[in-house]
């Protein structure tokens, strides 16, 4: 007996998630009992510090610490910061989650997320920048599809394009993606901002994970999947 399709409902379910944790917490401005001006600033910071990473705390052992890079993955420093991670999931995630059945995304969206916050928080250990967002989680999601679907074609909108909304083979997309923030790595340093080092090792985790699990087997794209907006 065939079994039913179902789509995509990891992907789906962690957007929900975090849109809902977003919506809820303080960083949405939402929420009223946050409060406004220097009440809410300093709820956001309590925020942060409580579910995120903080590299020297998470390797200095502590259990509560140590879970922070699950409660991090769901959660989201502003709008902008949500929607731009959840677009790249809805784009990416749905093809990756058919290809690899819901339990088996799951599990490895999970651990690539941790596994990229974590290898961030080493090479930055004395750190006390916090992190939040499914960034890490999500380049692995990226790295996964580059590996399976690499001909897919994405509709991307590129700044030096003037954002017109145009369609590349995913290789491509991905490929210009992952070096910007080999660049935006460099560049960085280990001060504030956005936490690329974790984007790369994510990328890297999700397209070994993929070469090693699936190589060898032919992968087709679904006909009806293969287009999709994304913006490098």
């Amino acid at each position: 007996m065939r079994r039913a399709a179902t789509g995509p409902t990891v992907t789906y379910g962690v957007i929900g998630v975090c849109a809902l944790v977003f919506v809820v917490g303080p960083a949405s401005g939402l929420a009223a009992s946050y409060g406004t001006g220097e009440d809410l600033v300093a709820a956001q910071s309590a925020y942060f510090r409580r579910w995120g990473v903080i590299p020297a705390d998470l390797l200095s052992g502590a259990p509560p610490a140590l879970l922070t890079p699950l409660s991090a993955l769901f959660v989201h420093g502003n709008w902008l910061h949500l929607l731009g991670n959840m677009l790249f999931l809805f784009v990416f995630g749905a093809m990756a989650e058919e290809r690899m059945g819901h339990l088996r995304f799951g599990v490895f969206y999970v651990v690539s997320g941790y596994l990229a916050l974590a290898g961030y928080a080493m090479v930055h250990a004395d750190s006390a920048q916090t992190l939040v967002g499914a960034s890490g989680a999500i380049s692995a999601v990226l790295g996964a599809f580059l590996y399976l679907f690499p001909r897919a074609r994405v509709t991307s909108l590129f700044p030096f394009l003037f954002f017109l909304p145009l369609r590349f083979p995913a290789w491509i997309v991905l490929v210009f993606w992952f070096v910007l923030q080999w660049l935006a790595a460099r560049g960085a340093g280990s001060g504030p901002g956005v936490a690329y080092l974790a984007h790369l090792i994510g990328f890297a985790l999700g397209f070994l994970y993929a070469w090693a699990r699936y190589r060898g087997i032919r992968v087709k794209a679904p006909a009806a999947a293969t287009e999709g907006e994304g913006q490098p």
